[in-house]
């Protein structure tokens, strides 16, 4: 009971400082030192956003000149393309928060300057950046791949979709777009660089006629090889090979353009069973096609 008349005189006391605080305060300073930086905010907004759009459309006209000269091949020149505007767009990003915050009030300057924050930020935050970084550098100066590459990354499939600061993304075959940070990327299956092998298998038993088939294959890659472009090798007849899975097979290889191989695979295929059941010889059943039957 004592200590109320304390308590209440000590509340009193606080409430009539904070009160006269308030009183005290040069509002119209305040507002227009509010008014003054938003209007500047928006000013430097608009002005990065301009640097931004010319900046961006001086890089693809940079570009487009460079593919009409033909510097760079096609798939090389979107992969720096793309890159290059990473980095511009990172680039002005960075001064215009720099630019906003030091409007702000804040010290930016000291926080840069701050060589602990900094080396805590680099070695917790930035690590993997700067790595990412690094690595994309490296893999567009050996021209690993370029966009529009086929390739294997790891257990990921598909063509180059694009090249950034930081990632690299792979356009799945069933359309599944698949970011890869840089860093990751270790080891790489380029399918674009040269021709590529089909290899197309023809299911036999022990007491068919290899003879007659293969002369059969035979008079098939003589008349269709010339029909197809794709075809930059003639195709040739290895012979009877057994599968990992016991299956004895007769087996062709052909070499196509990268890219052609699957569907000169299939016009090859098509044209040795229709060769075959005109012949009248009758192929085995598979084991997988009988699970798929």
């Amino acid at each position: 009971m004592l200590l109320s008349p304390i308590i209440n005189h000590q509340l009193n006391k606080d409430s009539h400082f904070i009160t006269k605080y308030i009183t005290n305060l040069n509002w119209d300073e305040i507002f227009a030192k509010i008014v003054n930086t938003i209007i500047i905010i928006l000013a430097l907004s608009l002005l990065f956003f301009i640097i931004n759009s010319v900046g961006k459309k001086l890089i693809k006209n940079a570009f487009r000149r460079a593919r009409k000269g033909n510097d760079y091949t096609k798939g090389r020149a979107g992969s720096i393309y793309t890159l290059s505007l990473n980095i511009f767009h990172y680039t002005v990003l960075f001064f215009y928060f720099y630019a906003v915050l030091s409007v702000m009030g804040i010290p930016v300057g000291t926080l840069i300057a701050g060589a602990g924050i900094v080396s805590v930020a680099i070695g917790l935050g930035a690590q993997g950046f700067v790595t990412d970084v690094v690595t994309g550098l490296f893999i567009l100066m050996e021209q690993q791949f370029a966009v529009g590459d086929a390739v294997k990354i790891g257990t990921i499939t598909g063509t180059i979709h694009a090249v950034g600061l930081r990632t690299t993304q792979v356009k799945g075959y069933d359309g599944t777009l698949t970011y890869i940070p840089n860093r990751s990327i270790t080891i790489v299956s380029n399918m674009s660089r040269n021709d590529m092998q089909a290899l197309i298998n023809i299911p036999i038993t022990p007491n068919m006629d290899i003879e007659k088939m293969e002369e059969i294959i035979m008079r098939v890659n003589k008349d269709l090889t010339p029909q197809l472009d794709a075809v930059t090798q003639a195709p040739a007849l290895i012979g009877v090979v057994e599968l990992p899975s016991g299956q004895l097979v007769l087996q062709t290889s052909v070499f196509a353009q990268n890219g052609q191989q699957a569907k000169v695979k299939q016009q090859f295929l098509t044209a040795y069973l229709a060769a075959l059941q005109q012949a009248g010889i009758e192929l085995p059943v598979t084991t997988q096609q009988k699970l798929n039957s």
